[in-house]
């Protein structure tokens, strides 16, 4: 008869306590590495990894300070050092970049230094590395990300498949004046001044901040007729059932569809994409940067700039007057 193994929960304590766990094995597995690994003092790091082993870290947690470390640590030698005690802040800085520079996503990058910083923090407190290195907080460098504006040829799509009046001039408000969509959906009818052609945001969605921004004659026209059909007794200009105003979600749904309807639904367009779409061509068509500021109602310009990245046509038309010049030969020397 082949005798069965007892369960862990049944075996007595002293033989519980000789079974590995998963974090010993981790951590085991870890160490074995290390050995093969050339890095500096690295008796420094076998026994910061134990003493987070003796906290009852997570394996994962050991896993993600050994990683941090590893990488810090070659790129610490590849600066020509090798000992802890002479890591400077520079040093920490020069990690952080160059994780950035290599593609590293930023809630990785902003993980791996609060591993290697975890490291350091130790290694403080056996006197090993100075206490300046924390006086000064490590600002991570955030995505440089270039707005998404929609092509003009796919904007004249989408504006011919929408045949309800209400998403019609919603879409068309959105489109023509830069407004955020909560913006948009909190605007009430006492806001609207259709004389004048100007919609008065009291308190702006990002910054708190008012503005006013006008209607576009396209834009004027189908918001009148809206304002026609809609219920009278409604406070918000785009209302909604049973809600008092229509919802993100619900704005978010039809414009979605359309852009179905439209096909280009594909292409990646949100609908945020139709303020990026407005601030594109009111620079294409010679708005001056510090005018479309006030109408995005950003509080800084550098925002506003990226904009300008995206459309300058200026500086298209430069590159392909200098290109025309470069192709006929007309430029010359040595390279």
């Amino acid at each position: 008869m082949t005798a069965t193994r007892p369960a862990v929960s049944q075996l007595p304590r002293s033989e519980f306590e000789g079974l590995p766990s998963p974090r010993s094995s981790t951590l085991d597995r870890i160490l074995s590495k290390l050995a093969g690994m050339d890095l500096p003092e690295k008796e420094h790091v076998e026994r910061y990894l134990r003493h987070k082993w003796r906290l009852n870290h997570k394996p994962q947690s050991l896993l993600g300070s050994f990683k941090a470390i590893e990488l810090f640590l070659t790129l610490y030698t590849g600066l020509g050092k090798s000992r802890l005690q002479d890591i400077t802040k520079d040093d920490l800085e020069v990690f952080i970049e160059h994780e950035q520079d290599r593609g590293t996503k930023i809630t990785s990058a902003r993980a791996r230094l609060k591993y290697l910083l975890g490291f350091l923090r130790y290694l403080m407190e056996q006197n090993l590395v100075p206490e300046a290195l924390f006086r000064r907080k490590i600002r991570l460098k955030l995505p440089d990300v270039l707005p998404r504006a929609m092509q003009p040829s796919d904007v004249e799509r989408l504006i011919s498949v929408i045949d309800h009046t209400r998403n019609r001039a919603l879409i068309l408000v959105l489109l023509r004046t830069g407004m955020r969509i909560g913006e948009t959906l909190s605007v009430k009818v006492n806001d609207l001044d259709i004389k004048q052609r100007k919609i008065h945001i009291f308190e702006g969605e990002k910054n708190a901040c008012g503005r006013v921004v006008y209607l576009s004659d396209d834009a004027l026209f189908a918001l009148k007729r809206w304002l026609k059909e809609r219920d009278q007794d409604k406070e918000y200009v785009f209302y909604g059932q049973p809600r008092q105003s229509l919802g993100y979600s619900a704005a978010r749904f039809l414009f979605i569809t359309y852009l179905k309807k439209a096909g280009i639904e594909h292409k990646g367009y949100t609908v945020h994409s139709l303020r990026h779409t407005c601030a594109s061509e009111l620079l294409n068509a010679g708005m001056r940067l510090e005018c479309l500021q006030q109408l995005l109602g950003h509080h800084n310009i550098e925002i506003t700039r990226r904009y300008a990245r995206l459309t300058d046509r200026t500086r298209e038309e430069e590159y392909f007057r200098a290109m025309a010049v470069i192709e006929k030969g007309g430029v010359h020397g040595d390279y």
